[in-house]
């Protein structure tokens, strides 16, 4: 099955996103608008993992996570890949607390429950919200969207994500792990 692991932020954070982009879509029209309820922040994505692989995997991935605090994080910012000038996909920014040592531990432990292949690009954090077949100037729309304001809130789990591909990507919500307060204090 096709995994990844990922952090959502809550729905009032998502609404102001919505709100936020949602009268100027109309800039970009090769975009396909991703919907709300796929909206993550992808940690670390395993490709296709054999199901013999995912009891092992959801232990490692356990004690990963356990060793991380909760994070305060904002989205903040609209940009796109590879470029603003030259996009095939837009995303909203994340700010706050790194998420590299925790993207480098769920890493670690898939690779430990031999979980075959893990993303070995450049870790940026982001929100994907749309995506173009083919590149694009994106910077009509990037211009005209308003800054994000008090899109803050703290991420308290991480969760594994199966993705199910077809005319409509649909993910499910395989298992979720808190995120450990800090016993110091």
């Amino acid at each position: 099955m096709r995994l990844f692991t990922a952090l959502v932020p809550p729905g009032e954070v998502l609404d102001e996103v919505e709100r936020a982009i949602t009268p100027f879509a109309g800039l970009a029209p090769g975009l396909r608008w991703s919907d709300r309820e796929s909206w993550h922040i992808t940690l670390a994505f395993f490709g296709e993992v054999p199901d013999h692989v995912v009891p092992e995997l959801e232990v490692r991935l356990a004690r990963a996570v356990a060793r991380h605090q909760p994070l305060d994080l904002a989205l903040s910012g609209f940009g796109a890949f590879s470029s603003v000038r030259r996009a095939r996909v837009f995303w909203a920014g994340v700010s706050g607390d790194p998420l590299g040592p925790l993207a480098d531990s769920v890493k670690a432990g898939a690779r430990r429950a031999g979980a075959g292949q893990t993303d070995l690009k450049r870790f940026h954090p982001h929100l994907t919200l749309a995506r173009g077949r083919a590149e694009q100037d994106l910077s009509p729309l990037v211009e005209a969207l308003p800054e994000l304001e008090n899109l803050g809130w703290r991420a308290e789990s991480v969760r594994l994500v199966r993705s199910h591909l077809g005319a409509r990507v649909r993910y499910e919500s395989l298992a979720e792990w808190a995120l450990t307060p800090s016993r110091r204090g």
